[in-house]
This record gives C-alpha cells, sequence and structure tokens, in this order.
C-alpha cells in the first residue's frame, strides 16, 4: 500500500468519524492548513469549514459510513479514487469520485463529483 493510498484511507474515515474533537484531530493531520474542498454542491476552505462540512453530512446523512470502492489511482501528488456512502455493509445510496492533491504528505485539495444521487 501506498502513502497515497493509506492518506486516502484516513480522509474517508475522517469522513465517518462523529466525535467532533476526534474528526478534528484528524483534519488537523490529514489537510493542509490553506486546504479547499469542493464538490458540486459546496466550495470551502480550510479545515474548519471542511469540518462544518462533514458535519452537515452527518446530520444529512445520520448513520451511514463513507467506503473506498476500488483501488486508488495515483501518479505524483495526484490521486483519484471512487466512494460509496451508504449503511455498513450495504450498497451505496451514493456514490462519488474525488481527486485529491497531495503537498508534503497531506491533502491540499480535493475536488469531488458525485455520480450517484439519491432522487427526492
Amino acid at each position: 500500500m501506498s502513502d497515497f493510498t493509506e492518506l486516502v484511507g484516513r480522509y474517508l474515515a475522517s469522513w465517518n468519524e462523529t466525535d467532533q474533537a476526534a474528526r478534528r484531530a484528524a483534519l488537523d493531520e490529514i489537510w493542509t492548513a490553506d486546504a479547499v474542498y469542493i464538490d458540486p454542491m459546496v466550495s470551502v476552505e480550510g479545515r474548519d469549514a471542511i469540518d462544518a462540512v462533514i458535519g452537515a453530512v452527518h446530520a444529512q446523512f445520520p448513520g451511514l459510513v463513507f467506503t473506498l470502492v476500488g483501488a486508488v489511482d495515483e501518479h505524483h501528488d495526484l490521486a483519484r479514487f471512487q466512494w460509496g456512502l451508504g449503511p455498513a455493509g450495504a450498497e451505496p445510496i451514493v456514490v462519488g469520485f474525488d481527486v485529491a492533491v497531495r503537498v508534503d504528505g497531506r491533502i491540499s485539495t480535493v475536488h469531488g463529483f458525485l455520480d450517484k444521487v439519491p432522487t427526492a
């Protein structure tokens, strides 16, 4: 397993962390201070804003978990990977695709895309 694959695993684990203090500690380790997260629904800068986005996802989808779908494809300081959000051990109800940029061993930017979203 590469360092970037391990970093992506920690990134997804931070999205699953429901304890706000533990999540924030993870974000401080994983993300650069000037981190940017962008997807079709939100564009934010900084760890505080990323933490708030994750908290909002927990509020909207309580009890659901993020899982890695397939392998992390990486080169240089870029990685792309597909993830699912759904009940543990079940088919994801949301599927997305992220591209992460790494700077000095931390994630600096994530560009997110949504491939499958629930209707209504």
